[in-house]
């Protein structure tokens, strides 16, 4: 479809569902559109007006209301011309010029890689549609027309394109249920991504299309006679799968062309929902139905509010019949999606929103959510692209409410898509009243408990399975403060323990002290500081050394403070300091050994046995060792690794990692491999206390009589 000349066609459209009065401020905004465009064209050829003119009228089509049209006019005048928005709020009210500045994207900001300009545009552009959803519905008839006239654009723009229409654009639109542009987007975006096969297809579509016409007919006919024999209002009309549906059916499914087409689909549009039940009852009693092939979204509409009836037939010569049963309104929603009930038409201007209204600002919700906790643009970008490709399923709380996930959604996305503080809390579930693991994978029909608890926190392995983005991004934002605050209290007592050697005290710092060495550091804040010294980005020993100096002068005595026993107090070290102080892996350290600490930038504090191999390559960095020792009083749990040397017999891990069980230890990892043709080795990482609690695990398992050795995995310096 080409790119307009004229007014006509918006106006025709314009003027069916629209008072002459806002018809005529419409007139008026493309009078306005045309001077700030006067002398642009666009490659496509034509007068710029002309492209903004034609988003307009593929508006008007699904009957937006007459402020979407005007602002759709003007949707690139604050971009590309010298008006402003303040010009377009003094011309055509505030509304209209929100709704622009929410189109407009991001030109004047300069980014990395097109990859971050992408994002952070489409980022504005959520934002913006999260104030006013008309904003996202411009953007798709913008976008529609851009991929009606891309021919002109050179090949690689063409297939960039196409991609971002596919991978977004095409999603969006089926998010907000406008199938009728989603339909369109997707078929063009097909089109110009793999141009040879989109012509194939298209070829073989229109040769099958005559040999099935007679069967086609005579199944329609065969309705239509059963439909009036009973005296129903109906219209059937036969329907066919477009270009890029056919395409990734045959991908997904591994299908050749003749099966995607073995289904012939017709779609009976009746007055009302009850008329869909007695409109099913009726052709099932034509031709049989295929067991489990029936879905009712009417009883449980899809997230976009689609609602229909299907259902799967047999029917003559052998062929399959799917049967889509719907009312006129959702046919209308079916095609129009959000626009079809909006909330801003003058026809509706009182009524309450629909339910696609409130499903569609559901998401908007959810997007807001999504941002809040995104790290940067394209962490919010990828989480949305992983929100908008839902094959979902649904999900019953214990009260019997209905929760829409994607596909291959676990207990915790689940949770987390009933309360943000739930998915935090929890801890178990039950699924159909029986306790199952987190990680389980949920379907269709499951009524799901959640057990919580309010010592509980997110679980970064979580991230390993968890399918939607909500819970991901949740998680990570709770993660990263948690992250931070440990950072914080870390870095706290590195400068507490640091300032004691200078005769200072971290408890009398004045906020005066405070915010002046925030101001010479060029620090946004005093935490900023204490996060950098507990993730190792600033040695707490050069920054107490500038305390003493902003204090006392570089010049005054440093006395060299020690405790009653003369001694350098060590760090306590409890194991509950969170994600910045960490345990070698090497040596792995555990309550009874006698262990160091060295400051690793980015990893914070990484404990290590005083004998790891390991600590002797870091000698030349004494500035970056620390003297530390276990807190007496933690109860905390620390992994070990432990070697045993057994028997190959049937059955052997089984029974040992049974019997580590027994002594209330739990297995982290484990790894086995062959000594020779009698024996085997096998490493386990356990979770002990303290040594004491590892001794005796020892002493149990050399009981047992298929092990010969069980000792600790050493690392040391020997």
């Amino acid at each position: 479809m080409s790119t307009p000349n004229s007014l006509d066609g918006l106006l025709e459209k314009a003027n069916a569902y629209l008072a002459p009065e806002l018809v005529s401020q419409i007139v008026a905004a493309f009078e306005f559109g045309a001077l700030a465009h006067a002398g642009q064209t666009r490659k496509a050829g034509g007068a710029y007006i002309w492209h903004p003119v034609a988003v307009a009228e593929i508006l008007a089509e699904i009957q937006l209301d007459h402020e979407s049209l005007i602002a759709a006019i003007l949707h690139d005048v604050i971009e590309d011309t010298p008006y402003t928005k303040q010009d377009i709020i003094d011309r055509f009210g505030e509304s209209v010029a929100e709704i622009i500045d929410g189109v407009t994207k991001l030109g004047k900001i300069a980014f990395d890689t097109p990859q971050e300009a992408q994002a952070e545009s489409f980022r504005k552009m959520m934002l913006a549609m999260s104030r006013d959803i008309r904003v996202i519905l411009i953007k798709l008839a913008d976008r529609l027309h851009n991929m009606r006239t891309l021919g002109v654009m050179r090949p690689e723009k063409q297939r960039r394109i196409a991609h971002e229409t596919l991978d977004i654009y095409a999603p969006i639109a089926a998010r907000l249920g406008i199938n009728a542009i989603r339909i369109e987007l997707e078929d063009l975006g097909f089109k110009a991504l793999y141009p040879k096969r989109y012509a194939t297809l298209e070829f073989a579509v229109k040769k099958a299309r005559g040999n099935r016409k007679e069967i086609i007919e005579q199944i329609s006919d065969a309705i239509q006679t059963r439909i009036h024999q009973e005296g129903f209002k109906s219209q059937v009309v036969g329907r066919e799968k477009h270009l890029y549906s056919l395409y990734k059916k045959m991908k997904k499914k591994k299908l050749s062309f003749e099966e995607v087409l073995d289904i012939f689909a017709f779609r009976v549009i009746v007055e009302n929902a009850d008329d869909c039940y007695r409109m099913l009852g009726l052709v099932h009693s034509l031709y049989k139905p295929l067991p489990g092939k029936f879905k009712d979204y009417i009883a449980i509409p899809k997230p976009n509010g689609y609602q229909s009836l299907h259902t799967l037939l047999f029917g003559p010569y052998g062929v399959h019949i799917e049967v889509q049963i719907r009312s006129e309104m959702m046919h209308e929603v079916s095609e129009h999606g959000i626009a079809a009930h909006w909330q801003y038409k003058q026809t509706e201007s009182n009524t309450q929103p629909s339910a696609v209204d409130v499903r569609a600002q559901e998401w908007v919700r959810n997007l807001l959510e999504i941002q809040q906790s995104a790290g940067n643009s394209l962490d919010f970008l990828e989480n949305v692209k992983i929100d908008l490709f839902p094959d979902v399923i649904y999900i019953f709380t214990p009260q019997g409410e209905i929760v829409t996930l994607p596909k291959n959604s676990t207990a915790v996305d689940f949770a987390y898509a009933v309360h943000t503080n739930l998915g935090h809390a929890c801890v178990g579930c039950r699924i159909d009243r029986q306790l199952m693991p987190l990680r389980t994978l949920l379907e269709s029909g499951q009524t799901v408990e959640i057990i919580k608890s309010k010592e509980t926190q997110p679980n970064p392995t979580w991230l390993n399975f968890v399918t939607t983005a909500k819970a991901r991004s949740q998680i990570r934002h709770f993660l990263k403060n948690q992250h931070s605050r440990s950072a914080t209290d870390l870095g706290q007592r590195l400068l507490t323990k640091a300032m004691r050697v200078h005769n200072m005290a971290y408890s009398g710092l004045s906020d005066e002290l405070i915010a002046r060495l925030v101001n010479e550091l060029k620090l946004k804040d005093w935490n900023q500081l204490l996060e950098e010294i507990g993730l190792g980005q600033r040695m707490a020993g050069l920054v107490a050394k500038q305390i003493h100096d902003a204090l006392l002068g570089k010049d005054d005595h440093i006395p060299n403070i020690s405790d009653a026993n003369g001694q350098h107090q060590p760090l306590a070290i409890s194991g509950t300091e969170g994600l910045v102080v960490n345990y070698a892996n090497c040596c792995h350290p555990i309550p009874g050994d006698d262990i160091i600490g060295f400051i690793s930038s980015g990893k914070g504090l990484v404990i290590h046995r005083r004998e790891c191999k390991n600590v002797k390559h870091y000698q030349n960095q004494p500035e970056k060792w620390l003297d530390v020792d276990w807190d007496p009083n933690s109860e905390e749990l620390f992994a070990v690794e432990i070697q045993i040397e057994t028997k190959n017999q049937r059955g052997a891990l089984a029974l040992i990692a049974s019997e580590i069980a027994n002594t209330k230890t739990d297995i982290e990892r484990v790894r086995s491999e062959d000594k020779d043709e009698t024996y085997s080795l096998m490493n386990f990482v356990v979770s002990v206390r303290n040594r004491d609690h590892l001794d005796e695990l020892l002493r149990h398992l050399r009981r047992i009589p298929i092990i010969d050795k069980a000792d600790r995995v050493e690392n040391l310096d020997h």
